[in-house]
């Protein structure tokens, strides 16, 4: 009798544990989706797939699985423990999120009761991160499939911005047609001139070698590049050089969560810094730069930077071979009181990891940033809490680079890597945006000589 007891009691519990509600996409998959995922899983966007239904996201769950499990997705690479930031927009999924994940694809990755979905997102329209207010139009540049080397050099293009009046904008998105050959587009803003060329390509070919790699900067030697370009770049608005960047992998920037605006006066110029990588199909491109244009006046100003470390032969040469070679760094000095709020590392191929650092006038140091895996392919901007930054404040980035053959994104680790502008070239160049008091002149705010405006 008691064996015929705990087999039915057994029966029982089998029963129970096989009758309980497995976990379904419309009702516990797709909000974690919606959150975590759709902003690159959609069409018109960085990923290769969209994730906005059951039917185009079922064909990959196992390899969801197998994302999430490594914590290649979703992209997130600030180190949490030695970064002392609060992150803002993190990507990172929660461990319960993680696990909601797992345990579907366990379960055969069922589709559940379509009446459990959430809304649909209202995604902006045309590939857009925001709804624009405003779109400016930038030049139509034709790629060519194949040019010598691959190489086409960087070209600047003046374009009108579109604005009559002044205006304060509070968010922008630098949109491509064509992603895949889009090393980056950057732009900063000038003043209108009467004999000002609308459309017209600025470049000068760089000295190269048979290989297409650029030959080393000397120290003090003369500036490369157009002259017309340097003379354009001199009338800068902004105090950072550049206002804004698409490289692979970031998103709009909004500075609405810091109550911030960019001011861009009356009949402004864009400036226009196209960078562009053949794969073989030539195709045109004609980027746009989307904006929000803000109601009210806002109460800080967004300052956008883009530090260099030298770029000279003498101070920047990586060995063929090293795996860990470090750079020399990237610094700056606060010369009014700021508010750090985001930074994005860039690099190219062989970069590893970079750190920002933070010195303040009393001597306290704070390590606000470390990327410790860098990756090209997704070049993520980090917003962060308002950190404040007192006058005399400076900051200082550094970076290392594999060069070596366990790099598997590495061209070639038999190669002596110079600063350069090509994707098989490096850089390092990190990002930064703080905001000021809207009465601050932006371009007294930082150390003189330590911005560029060249761009990614």
């Amino acid at each position: 009798m008691r064996i015929l007891m705990a087999i039915a009691s057994l029966g029982t519990a089998l029963f129970a544990a096989d009758s309980s509600p497995s976990i379904t996409f419309y009702k516990e998959v797709l909000p974690v989706l919606q959150s975590n995922c759709q902003t690159c899983h959609r069409p018109g966007q960085i990923a290769p797939m969209s994730f906005l239904t059951y039917e185009s996201t079922r064909p990959w769950a196992k390899a969801m699985k197998a994302a999430i499990l490594s914590k290649k997705m979703p992209p997130w690479f600030a180190d949490m423990e030695v970064s002392r930031s609060h992150f803002l927009n993190d990507r990172s999924l929660k461990p319960s999120d993680a696990d909601t994940i797992v345990k579907w694809v366990d379960a055969g990755a069922p589709a559940g009761n379509a009446q459990d979905a959430p809304a649909p997102v209202a995604w902006p329209a045309g590939s857009w991160d925001i709804q624009p207010d405003a779109i400016a139009k930038g030049p139509t540049f034709t790629v060519p499939a194949a040019p010598k080397n691959n190489v086409i050099e960087w070209m600047t293009v003046v374009m009108p911005s579109g604005f009559t009046k002044d205006t304060w904008v509070t968010s922008l998105q630098i949109k491509a047609d064509h992603l895949p050959v889009t090393h980056h587009i950057c732009v900063s803003f000038i003043p209108h001139t009467p004999d000002v060329r609308y459309n017209i390509p600025l470049w000068e070919d760089k000295p190269r070698d048979e290989n297409g790699l650029e030959l080393p900067k000397v120290k003090g030697g003369a500036p490369r590049g157009s002259a017309e370009v340097r003379k354009l770049q001199s009338r800068t608005l902004g105090g950072g050089g550049l206002e804004g960047c698409y490289v692979p992998g970031l998103a709009a920037q909004d500075y609405r969560i810091y109550n911030a605006g960019k001011l861009i006066p009356a009949n402004t110029d864009i400036l226009w810094r196209l960078h562009y990588t053949p794969n073989g199909t030539q195709v045109d491109d004609t980027p746009e730069i989307g904006f929000t244009v803000a109601k009210e006046e806002p109460q800080r100003r967004y300052i956008s930077v883009n530090l260099s470390s030298p770029t000279d032969a003498a101070s920047f040469t990586i060995p063929p071979n090293d795996p860990n070679w470090e750079s020399p760094t990237a610094e700056t000095e606060f010369l009014e009181d700021a508010e750090m709020v985001w930074m994005m590392p860039h690099m190219h191929l062989r970069g590893k990891d970079m750190s920002y650092k933070l010195v303040f006038p009393d001597g306290r140091e704070q390590l606000i940033l470390r990327v410790p895996h860098y990756d090209f392919n997704w070049q993520l901007g980090y917003n962060i809490q308002p950190i404040k930054l007192p006058k005399g404040t400076r900051l200082i980035c550094s970076a290392h680079y594999d060069n070596s053959a366990n790099n598997k994104y590495n061209p070639n680790p038999n190669q002596t890597v110079y600063y350069g502008d090509m994707t098989w070239e490096e850089m390092m160049g990190p990002f930064f945006a703080i905001t000021v008091d809207k009465s601050v002149n932006p371009k007294k705010v930082l150390k003189k000589g330590t911005v560029t405006t060249n761009g990614a």
